[in-house]
């Protein structure tokens, strides 16, 4: 048995589809097929029932698929020890990051490429529920997202920062001349938020569930790139953490005015998996750029 005979069979696992599956591994169908074919011959028993417009596992292919996982994952975690010990920083750092954290990062990847050119780096931002769930399936190395209000099981956030929960407006909007901004204030503007299940937003209904206030919202959306080019570009109103707009300029952050609204910056790992180097230098780089240190600043 194969760990390449294994990783096959996971991904023709998780995606019962040969063409899709082959496709991701960049292999042939044809190669895949005989793979596991030659992984069900070692093992003596058939792992995928196949149908010309169907695959679907055995009941032995269900026993089998956590312990391929897990197989993958040891032999991952043994050869990114070693080669931690050997000094060499090499490899693959998988890092998801929810999308209003995503302004904080420019400045440490561009260090972390710099310094540590060998390490690959694929950045995923995805809300914070789909974040904890490829964390849990070791999809990821480690997330980056503001604490959520409940614990989630098996994962441990590390504190980064503090910051705010605030209203984001333009530069020339007429609450930018404001020191803070209540409820009752944001209910006479047009908001554009950011949609539901975002952390953001996650945050803010947590808020006003505590303080009912019927608010205007004019347009919801996931990309926060674009909800902040609406608010500099009209006189909506968006609430987001203040770290959001990092180096965006032409908005500004006003606080909003409750007891309840400081929001940690975390780093979320998985409880007793193992840190590779290059998360531990990522995450080094990071706790030392402008970004965490003018917010770690600011509530000393």
């Amino acid at each position: 048995m194969e760990l390449r005979q294994l990783r096959y069979f996971v991904r023709l696992a998780e995606t019962l589809n040969f063409s899709e599956a082959a496709k991701t591994l960049c292999i042939t169908q044809s190669t895949l097929s005989q793979q596991i074919k030659q992984l069900e011959q070692e093992l003596d028993t058939q792992l995928l029932l196949r149908t010309s417009r169907s695959v679907a596992l055995t009941e032995a292919g269900d026993e089998l698929l956590p312990y391929a996982r897990r197989t993958l994952i040891d032999a991952e975690e043994c050869t990114a020890r070693i080669s931690d010990l050997k000094n060499v920083l090499c490899g693959t750092l998988n890092i998801g990051v929810t999308y209003s954290f995503g302004p904080m990062l420019t400045e440490t990847l561009v260090s972390f490429m710099k310094v540590y050119p060998h390490v690959k780096l694929n950045i995923y931002y995805r809300p914070m529920s789909e974040l904890m769930e490829m964390l849990r399936e070791r999809q990821v190395d480690f997330a980056l997202a503001f604490r959520p209000s409940q614990a989630i099981d098996g994962v441990e956030p590390h504190h980064l920062f503090r910051t705010y929960a605030a209203a984001i407006v333009g530069d020339l909007h007429p609450l930018a001349k404001k020191n803070v901004i209540t409820l009752a204030e944001l209910s006479q503007y047009e908001l554009a938020l950011p949609a539901k299940g975002l952390q953001a937003r996650n945050t803010l209904e947590g808020i006003i569930s505590h303080y009912p206030t019927p608010l205007k919202v004019r347009v919801e959306l996931n990309e926060v790139n674009i909800l902040l080019k609406l608010i500099r570009q009209n006189r909506l109103v968006t609430v987001l953490a203040e770290a959001t707009i990092h180096n965006e300029p032409g908005l500004k952050a006003i606080p909003l005015d409750i007891p309840d609204g400081v929001m940690e910056g975390c780093v979320h790992t998985l409880r007793g998996s193992y840190h590779k180097r290059s998360m531990r230098e990522f995450i080094r780089l990071l706790s030392e750029s402008a970004a965490v240190r003018e917010r770690v600043n600011a509530w000393l």
